[in-house]
Order: C-alpha cells, then sequence, then structure tokens
C-alpha cells in the first residue's frame, strides 16, 4: 500500500510540473504579445503625434543618428526635415468640401515631402542609398521598399483626399524614389519619369512660344533632336554655343529672350569642361535658368544645384540604375515654384516613372557608391593605356591628370583643375580619336567584352562610335563630332580583362586581317585546341 501511495503522489506531482511548465509558457507568449501591444501603442502615439504637429504647422521631429560627416555636407545641417528615419511625409488627407465650393486647382498633384534644398542631409551618399527608408509609416517595417503595384487608391470619403489617388498623379514607390534622389542632389524636390527625353521634354515645356533655350554645342544627339526637330515647331528659338567660352555665352543672351542655358559637364562625348559657377552667375544676372544633365557624373559624383544650377536632370538608366534593366528620367529643381511646375507637367502629360521601374532604380541605388568607385578606378587605368597607344591621336577623359608627357589627352591642367573644384571624381566615361574612321571601326569590332551597344553607366563595358549610335540622330552637317570617335563607358569588370580586350583589340585593328571579329574567334579556338592536346 506504501508503494503504490507513493506512486501515485509522484505522478500527481509530475502532472502538476507539467501544467506549470504550459502555465509558465503561456504567461511568457502572454507577456510577449502584452510588448508587442505596447510597442504598437507607441507607434501609434508618436505617428498622432507627428500628424497633430504637421496639422498645426510645426516642424518635423529630429532624431538623426550622430555621424562623422565624411564629404561635403556640414553636420550642423540637420533639421527637421533630414531625419534619416523619416524620409516621407506623415500621410494627409485633403479636404474637398461640397461640391459646389470644391477647386481642383487648390489640390497639390504630388504628396508631400521633405525638401533639402536649403539643409542638404548630412551623411555621405553611400549611407543615405544604404540606410534610406523608404516607407516609414508602413506598420510591418520591411527592409525593402514595398512595390505598391496598384492604378487606383480608395479614397476616406467624398469630401476628402488621400495622400494617394491615381498611380499617374502619385505613387508611394515613386515618391520613396523621389524623395531619396532629391536628398542626394540636396534638392527641394525630385520628380522621377519613364525616360531621360520624358525628362527632357519637361524641361522643355517650362518655356514658350518666342523663349530662347541656349544650349551646349556637344551635347547627347536626343537632346539635340528634341530642340531642332520638336521645340522649333512651337516657336522655342535655339543657340549652341560652346559654353565653356563664356564671353560667347555672354554674347549669345536675348535679354528678355533667352529664358534657359542648358549644359553637361563633362559634356558627352568629348568632355569638355564648363565652370558652372561663373555660368550660373552670368545666366542669373539676365534671370536665366540654368540646367544640368548631370547624367555623367551622377550625384554621387557632384551636386549642380549647391552650384547655383536651377534644374538638374538625369537618363537614370545610366548610372542611377547601373544595371541596364529599366529606363528612367529625373528632375530635380531648386524651387518650389519649378516644383509646382515640373509636378504639373509630370502629372497633365503622364510621363511618371511605374512603381515597379521606380523599385528597380532604388535597388540599383543602393550600389552606386561602390559601382562608381570601381568604374572610375577602371577608367582611370584604360586612359592611362589608351594615352601610350600610338593609334590614339586624342585622349577625351576628365579624371585623368595632364603630365609633362601629356600624349594624346586633350584636358589642360586648367579644365582638369576645374573640374576637381566641381567635382570629386572623373566618372568612367571617355572617349578617344584615331584620325582613320575605318580602324576606329575595326577596334570596335574587335573588343570582346566591351560590348557595341548605346548608353553607358552600366555595371559592364561598354563601346560604341557616336556618329553611328548615340549621336546619329545629328544631321551630319550639323555635328560637331569628328566621325572617327569611339566612346567607352568603363563597368566594374576586373580592369586587366578589360586591359587585354583593348590591348588585343589595337593589335587585330592594325592587322590585315579582313574581318578582325572572326580572325579574333579563330585563334582562339586554336588556342583551346592547342591547351586540349
Amino acid at each position: 500500500k506504501a508503494t503504490v501511495s507513493v506512486l501515485y503522489w509522484n505522478t500527481i506531482i509530475i502532472n502538476m510540473e507539467e501544467e506549470n511548465k504550459v502555465l509558465k509558457q503561456r504567461v511568457e507568449e502572454l507577456e510577449k504579445e502584452r510588448d508587442a501591444l505596447e510597442w504598437r501603442n507607441s507607434q501609434l502615439t508618436q505617428l498622432l503625434e507627428e500628424v497633430g504637429k504637421k496639422n498645426g504647422k510645426e516642424g518635423w521631429a529630429v532624431h538623426d543618428h550622430l555621424a562623422e560627416d565624411s564629404w561635403q555636407f556640414s553636420l550642423s545641417s540637420r533639421d527637421n526635415e533630414n531625419d534619416q528615419s523619416r524620409n516621407q511625409a506623415v500621410p494627409q488627407n485633403f479636404k474637398k468640401g461640397s461640391v459646389v465650393s470644391y477647386d481642383i486647382a487648390e489640390v497639390q498633384t504630388y504628396p508631400d515631402r521633405p525638401h533639402f534644398n536649403e539643409k542638404p542631409a548630412p551623411l555621405h551618399p553611400a549611407t543615405q542609398v544604404v540606410i534610406f527608408d523608404g516607407c516609414p509609416n508602413d506598420p510591418y517595417h520591411p527592409s525593402s521598399m514595398p512595390i505598391y503595384q496598384t492604378s487606383t487608391f480608395v479614397q476616406p470619403s467624398i469630401s476628402e483626399f488621400g495622400p494617394y489617388d491615381y498611380t499617374r498623379s502619385g505613387n508611394p514607390t515613386r515618391t520613396a524614389l523621389e524623395v531619396l534622389i532629391a536628398k542626394l542632389e540636396a534638392a527641394h524636390s525630385a520628380f522621377a519619369f519613364s525616360t531621360g527625353m520624358s525628362a527632357l521634354t519637361t524641361i522643355t515645356q517650362l518655356f514658350s512660344s518666342g523663349d530662347e533655350i541656349i544650349a551646349c554645342s556637344d551635347l547627347y544627339g536626343g537632346m539635340h533632336r528634341l530642340l531642332t526637330q520638336v521645340c522649333n515647331r512651337f516657336n522655342i528659338k535655339l543657340q549652341f554655343i560652346d559654353t565653356t567660352q563664356l564671353l560667347d555665352l555672354e554674347s549669345a543672351i536675348t535679354p528678355g529672350v533667352t529664358k534657359l542655358v542648358h549644359i553637361e559637364s563633362p559634356s558627352n562625348p568629348l568632355m569638355r569642361i564648363t565652370d558652372l559657377k561663373k555660368l550660373c552667375e552670368i545666366a542669373h544676372k539676365h534671370d536665366i535658368l540654368v540646367s544640368v544633365d548631370s547624367t555623367m557624373m551622377s550625384p554621387y559624383l557632384w551636386q549642380p544645384l549647391t552650384l547655383g544650377a536651377d534644374i538638374v536632370m538625369h537618363s537614370g538608366t545610366k548610372f542611377l540604375n547601373g544595371h541596364s534593366d529599366t529606363m528612367v528620367g529625373v528632375v530635380c529643381v531648386k524651387s518650389a515654384e519649378l516644383a509646382s511646375k515640373v509636378a504639373f507637367l509630370q502629372n497633365a502629360e503622364g510621363s511618371a516613372l511605374a512603381p515597379f521601374d521606380s523599385w528597380l532604380v532604388l535597388r540599383g541605388l543602393k550600389t552606386i557608391a561602390v559601382r562608381i568607385e570601381r568604374q572610375q578606378y577602371n577608367a582611370m587605368k584604360i586612359a592611362q593605356y589608351l594615352n601610350t597607344v600610338p593609334q590614339v591621336k586624342k585622349l577625351h577623359y576628365a579624371g585623368l591628370k595632364p603630365g609633362e608627357n601629356k600624349g594624346p589627352l586633350t584636358s589642360t591642367m586648367e579644365s582638369y583643375k576645374l573640374h576637381f573644384a566641381q567635382a570629386k571624381g572623373g566618372g568612367s566615361v571617355l572617349s578617344f580619336e584615331t584620325g582613320d574612321v575605318r580602324l576606329s571601326e575595326r577596334i570596335v569590332d574587335a573588343c570582346k567584352l566591351f560590348k557595341i551597344t548605346v548608353s553607358f553607366g552600366s555595371c559592364n563595358s561598354l563601346i560604341e562610335m557616336p556618329c553611328l549610335l548615340s549621336h546619329a540622330s545629328i544631321p551630319a552637317e550639323k555635328r560637331t563630332l569628328p566621325p572617327d570617335l569611339v566612346r567607352l563607358s568603363v563597368g566594374i569588370e576586373d580592369v586587366n580583362d578589360l586591359l587585354f580586350d583593348l590591348q588585343r583589340a589595337f593589335k587585330y585593328a592594325a592587322s590585315g586581317a579582313k574581318d578582325v571579329r572572326a580572325q579574333i574567334e579563330r585563334d582562339i579556338q586554336k588556342s583551346q585546341q592547342k591547351e586540349e592536346n
């Protein structure tokens, strides 16, 4: 009986211990749920406080993390609009009122967002693109910006607008991209378009019949076509001048008529350098706007708005995206007035970037720093090599410093110093002339790693002849480019492989082979057969 009694009580104790474990586990689960509810409550409270501050016309809350600034931004520039944890505005509804009193003109055409024209973001661009939170109001806090793949947004009521209604007018994924690029460019606002040409077209739409646009003579072929074959149909007057010669600019300006000076620096594809600060001083003296096509540099290397420009545009298809898998154009502006005009045109003309493409560019921007640094390193090595090649008669590259043995490099010490006073790198696009069109064609054909295609700024290296591809839309009689010009866009491959590809191309181009590509393929096959044997 005693043994049975002990076994009975042992069983009872074991059961009670199991029940205690279950209860303890349940208590832990409830405590976790309580913590989660408290956290969500704190987030909601913070959100409500911020909404109240915004409605009360107060500034944004500041919660920046301290970081040593290693670039040109000032740590003292941190303010309410530059909080790294809040890159978009808290969604605000717009009261429409009754049908009778409703005025569509009162509704802004793009969602509210922070601006960076007066006090730029404090962190280095390499950091900004990585830590950027494109959806700080998302309750799930995703580490990657979601794709809002929708055409419409449900409204709170018939008498209220939410922050978005139709993706043509605004989309959270596109807003995130626009906020990040505005931050990188120290702009009031940025606007993303379906292509670089859409962005350029929008800039020209800011002007009216009878206005004049002055553009640099060494200009992207698509912009030349837009100005000469589209804008002239609307009686917009045009002048093309060498903007590196500021006296020529002074002479070209017609007071009251000239409304815009549009430049590239370095120019595409001859790499001419314009003194942007002085050019802006001249233009602004006559109340003329200045726009800069900054595609060649990207905001990682320079910020034209901080040098006096009013508008900056990018073909984001190039360095911003960096992977040749989407097309995008960007317009960045310095003032609220220009932002309102560009936003209106983006909405009215329906040229805004789609959500998925916006997400692709956001993804590409995360690696812009490492891509450009590697591309510049490779470009410098290749420029140094080309500067020693006998077949190269002229070499155009902003990043190579002229030495005692200058070689075919066309840049001067003055232009070199000017460029690096404005930018922190020479970029990764360069061009050269051989003096012989047929030789240039054979060099291009003989390359295997450098792919023959238009465009530039991708991860992989590209080669082309502008007169046959990127600038072919400019009539031959109007081109300022030599027909033998070869343009290289240097990628992130191993630089030794790229150098070997170019060395082999020059060797075979100078040989007597009729078809250099076929000859290279035959020689490669022979080499492989020898190795196998």
